[in-house]
């Protein structure tokens, strides 16, 4: 499902290839491989926006969600992507990947949100690491003020929480990957997210 700021459904999909816009997703050279995996083409308006993946008749599993800009010469740009999630532990943990694209590094803070989370089951004190394309470790916190609490703060939107990680970085275009963990082995809901610090 894809809803808009208001909770409005703007799109659905249960397996792709029913889609009315089969065609055109199939053009984009990034179709689904599976026949029921799901994909939303749209053209949106600026604002907030949510995915929401579920398993069919109520089943249950590991799911990755998506989300390309397949025209990036407009006036517009993804600003930030957060996905909330189940962090369990050992291999169970959260991961968002994330690409930059074009010629100029880009300044990005990634935050691992937990404890101010207005859900049950909320994460108590999540951790945080960023990777590269190789999966080497770029840089990772536990308790955002314990680093680069200054510069975190000047971007506006520190984490509201001192048990909550954040990790302020300036990046080449390249693939990452953000990974949420629980402090100690601890499991809950998390939240990681991705902003545009200056685009």
């Amino acid at each position: 499902e894809l809803r808009d700021s208001t909770g409005i459904l703007v799109a659905s999909n249960d397996n792709w290839k029913d889609s009315p816009n089969k065609q055109e997703i199939i053009d984009t050279t990034i179709a689904p491989t599976n026949d029921l995996e799901s994909a939303i083409l749209a053209t949106l308006e600026p604002g907030a926006y949510t995915a929401i993946m579920r398993g069919v008749n109520d089943t249950t599993g590991i799911g990755l969600v998506e989300a390309y800009d397949l025209d990036p010469t407009v006036d517009s740009m993804l600003a930030n992507i957060s996905t909330r999630g189940l962090v369990q532990t050992g291999d169970n943990v959260m991961i968002g990947g994330f690409i930059i694209l074009g010629e100029q590094s880009q300044e990005v803070i990634v935050r691992a949100i937990g404890p101010s989370l207005p859900v049950a089951g909320k994460l108590a004190d999540p951790s945080l690491e960023l990777h590269d394309q190789d999966g080497a470790l770029i840089a990772s916190n536990d308790d955002w003020r314990s680093d680069q609490e200054a510069q975190i703060i000047a971007t506006a939107i520190p984490p509201s929480n001192d048990k909550e990680s954040a990790i302020l970085a300036t990046l080449i275009p390249a693939a990452y990957t953000a990974i949420v963990r629980g402090a100690d082995s601890t499991t809950g809901i998390a939240l990681v997210e991705v902003y545009v610090v200056t685009p």
